[in-house]
């Protein structure tokens, strides 16, 4: 019997999942965390240097544990995974055909998931000090540079994020990483959109390098500006044309064990998770 409180999941649909590691200190909560994990969970945790990074990497391993109990009869400890034949880590003997991603930055931790199809999601934080125009010329291609350095020099930090965080999250679909060169793949943004004061992007172009095989009509990728500080991106490749496919996207927050909350956009309400 599955537990009322938990989640379908349409194979049109896009569920992206946040959580805030900052906000989570209660000690009986993390000790509870830690008795999910799987040995070599713990073991990888440990590793990190400094407090910070291992309290974002135990909350991480939960969070998605905890999310992927809410889709299938599976207790959060009973998962088991595996590097894929990319790499990219996949449920061991799935009940559904979830695929999943995850990417964290600095007091946010997101998770895509959909049914059947590679899906990749990244998030950043916008206000690290960074020499964009010389990662950007470096890393992007021709095409994204010469738009980068067409906007107004307040504005190109912005610009750069939206190109960095779509170009993670399609490597990050195909679970290869930068095996796969920056600048051999291109994403076209619709005009004006910044000043729309919209928090979500679609209708994005991706085109590739000659010598790159792949097949623009198979993918689909968004922006989402869930504060002032977060970019986020998303890009799905499906296993046939998708040019047609009316995606559905659902919003969670998240306290892993304790408690979720759906929204209506992107965009975490942290103060109303803790109530």
């Amino acid at each position: 019997m599955l537990s009322t409180d938990q989640l379908t999941l349409a194979t049109n649909e896009i569920h992206l999942w946040s959580v805030d590691p900052k906000r989570i200190q209660q000690p009986e909560l993390l000790r509870a965390y830690s008795h999910l994990l799987a040995p070599e969970e713990t073991t990888k945790q440990q590793r990190f240097r400094f407090e910070k990074d291992r309290h974002s990497a135990l909350i991480t391993r939960a969070f998605v544990r905890d999310l992927l109990s809410r889709y299938a009869d599976v207790p959060p400890a009973d998962w088991k995974f595996v590097k894929g034949e990319k790499d990219k880590p996949e449920i061991v003997n799935p009940p559904l055909p979830l695929r999943f991603n995850i990417s964290h930055t600095d007091n946010m931790i997101i998770c895509a998931v959909m049914l059947n199809d590679d899906i990749g999601c990244d998030v950043e934080n916008t206000s690290r000090t960074s020499d964009v125009l010389s990662i950007a010329k470096h890393s992007f291609s021709q095409v994204e540079v010469e738009d980068l350095l067409t906007q107004p020099i307040a504005q190109q930090a912005s610009r750069f994020f939206d190109y960095w965080t779509l170009k993670e999250s399609y490597i990050k679909a195909w679970g290869l990483g930068l095996s796969i060169p920056l600048k051999d793949f291109s994403f076209s943004l619709p005009e004006n959109y910044q000043e729309k004061n919209i928090s979500c992007i679609e209708n994005i172009k991706l085109s590739f390098a000659a010598h790159r095989i792949d097949d623009a009509n198979t993918w689909r990728s968004w922006l989402f500006y869930p504060n002032n500080i977060h970019r986020v991106a998303l890009s799905v490749r499906a296993t046939y044309n998708n040019q047609d496919t009316d995606y559905k996207m659902r919003f969670f927050n998240s306290i892993p064990l304790i408690k979720t909350t759906e929204t209506t956009s992107f965009s975490p309400d942290v103060n109303t998770m803790m109530d």
